[in-house]
């Protein structure tokens, strides 16, 4: 019993030192050729980085030929890197010829870039097609281009160039400027490739991080007649304003009658008020003997004689006069 007591407790020692200390992971290092030591595999542990990511990728590294150290995996480990991603990238970047270094491809995956990708990309170019472009000849016709982008990653510049969407718009701003300075839209249909002409002389790559190797226009349709269809809504336009003016007018001609009809009823009401005080001006003249009874009846008949003329005139025939001889005796 006394014997066995430290025996276990020896055991259960051994079991956590060697779960601490990653002595497979270490004679996996030294079979590769790679050096790490056991104390740096123990200060890892202690920095709570897994040793495995950082030995791993390490040998990748040193089969590839390329000399990295411990220290470096394990800073950019530590600044929130994919170390694994990086190596690699480096291999590939090794293995095509393309120089790219350690801090170059750390620099590029801290920010926020995927370096493997790019450095496929790289070898590989990537085709990015355009949305539907719209845009509109001197002639007033539409048309409507799509276009292919092949583009490579410029590693120099991943880290603060522009991304895809930048070169898309870029692309998209040149087709319309071509097409806009196009005096017809039969020239762009005839000669498509004026546009890619156009487009890759302007140096759409600045600032990005890509290089265009090529725009090709993929189809171009005809749309709709803009000049046309402006033209119509300008004269649509037009009649609606010279409505409302006529209607401006007619409410004011409207207005001014009601005018006149006002003052002609003023004047009437002003003649029959002036028309009321005459029978008491007669009267008054009458007691004061400036009128006499035979007056007054001669003034009264002149009215009668009036009022009979006018509307005997009322009752006569408008037409005009018969010539014929019989009927004219």
């Amino acid at each position: 019993m006394l014997i066995g007591f430290p025996l276990l407790v020896i055991t259960f020692l051994l079991i956590v030192l060697f779960s601490f200390i990653p002595v497979g992971l270490w004679i996996s290092a030294l079979a590769a050729g790679v050096r790490v030591g056991i104390i740096s595999l123990v200060g890892m542990r202690l920095r709570r980085v897994p040793p495995s990511r950082i030995v791993h990728p390490l040998i990748k590294a040193t089969k590839a030929g390329i000399d990295l150290s411990s220290n470096q995996l394990e800073a950019h480990y530590l600044a929130g890197g994919n170390v694994d991603r990086v190596v690699d990238a480096l291999i590939a970047a090794h293995r095509a010829g393309i120089p790219l270094s350690f801090e170059r491809a750390a620099a590029i995956d801290l920010a926020g870039r995927n370096v493997l990708e790019a450095v496929q990309m790289s070898v590989n170019p990537k085709v990015i097609e355009t949305p539907v472009v719209a845009a509109v000849a001197k002639d007033g016709i539409e048309l409507k281009a799509k276009a292919r982008v092949t583009v490579r990653a410029n590693i120099e510049r991943l880290v603060g160039g522009a991304g895809e969407a930048t070169v898309i718009a870029r692309v998209g701003e040149g087709i319309v400027t071509t097409i806009g300075s196009a005096a017809s839209h039969k020239e762009v249909l005839e000669n498509p490739d004026s546009i890619s002409q156009t487009v890759l002389e302007k140096g759409l790559d600045a600032g990005t991080a890509f290089e265009i190797l090529s725009i090709d226009v993929a189809d171009v349709d005809v749309g709709r007649n803009i000049g046309a269809q402006l033209q119509t809504d300008q004269a649509e336009a037009d009649k609606r304003i010279a409505q409302a003016k006529a209607e401006e007018r007619r409410a004011m001609a409207i207005a001014r009658e009601q005018e006149m009809r006002a003052m002609v009823q003023e004047m009437r009401a002003r003649v029959v008020e002036a028309e009321a005080e005459i029978p008491k001006a007669m009267a008054q003249a009458l007691r004061e003997g400036k009128l006499g009874v035979m007056d007054y009846y001669n003034l009264k008949n002149i009215g009668a004689d009036t009022d009979m003329r006018e509307a005997i005139s009322r009752l006569a025939p408008q037409g005009p006069k018969s010539t014929d001889p019989v009927k004219g005796e």
